[in-house]
């Protein structure tokens, strides 16, 4: 299936949901205030690494992190954003050859250059959250904890810091499936959306991009 992402879909509403991504700002400064509050209990600093988050490919579910992302975008001068959009269909054809071989597939996100992220304040939220060992707490009460990166081992392996300290990942979701909650009935858009940074990036015209 696919998706219309046509920037003219949302004009109509964009001034409903430009709050929406203000209070989207604010649950992103706690996330990244958490996640610092926790690493350094164990002194762990993301530093860049072989298995690079970058280049793995994580897929986003929310309408509300694509158009924070797009403000991003529209933000940048004209050529560093065509230069973005070109590099992230290169990825996105890259993508989709290694699926149609059955390979793996690992290429750093279109954002980045020269290790760092051209729109760190506008990274969606795994790419905030990423790295240290955190928990989710389900509906039916039960507690699924997940471990940290490699990276996250490798160095905190060496401090003799890997006991676990809680992170609890869940009152942070919630307020994100709030506001993609209220974002959904601004736009009037019930899609469901899958899509990759590069997926977000290689549209910004409105071309097709692949959904769950």
């Amino acid at each position: 299936m696919a998706t219309n992402l046509n920037p003219d879909r949302f004009a109509a509403a964009r001034d409903r949901y430009l709050p929406l991504l203000d209070r989207l700002a604010s649950l992103f400064e706690q996330m990244d205030a958490a996640y610092a509050a926790v690493a350094g209990q164990y002194g762990f600093q993301c530093n860049g690494c072989a298995d690079n988050c970058c280049r793995t490919r994580f897929y986003h579910h929310t309408l509300i992190e694509y158009l924070y992302l797009m403000e991003g975008i529209n933000a940048l001068d004209a050529d560093t954003a065509g230069e973005t959009h070109l590099r992230a269909r290169q990825v996105c054809e890259k993508m989709a050859d290694a699926d149609r071989q059955g390979k793996s597939f690992f290429m750093m996100c279109p954002l980045n250059r020269d290790e760092q992220c051209i729109l760190y304040s506008c990274r969606p939220m795994i790419c905030r959250l990423h790295g240290i060992p955190h928990e989710l707490r389900r509906a039916d009460g039960s507690v699924v904890k997940m471990p940290g990166c490699d990276a996250f081992f490798s160095q905190c392996r060496d401090r003799g810091k890997t006991d676990y300290i809680r992170f609890d990942r869940t009152p942070l979701y919630r307020q994100m499936a709030m506001l993609e909650r209220e974002l959904r009935l601004a736009t009037g858009v019930d899609d469901p959306i899958k899509l990759t940074v590069a997926q977000m990036l290689a549209t910004p015209t409105g071309g097709p991009c692949e959904i769950d």
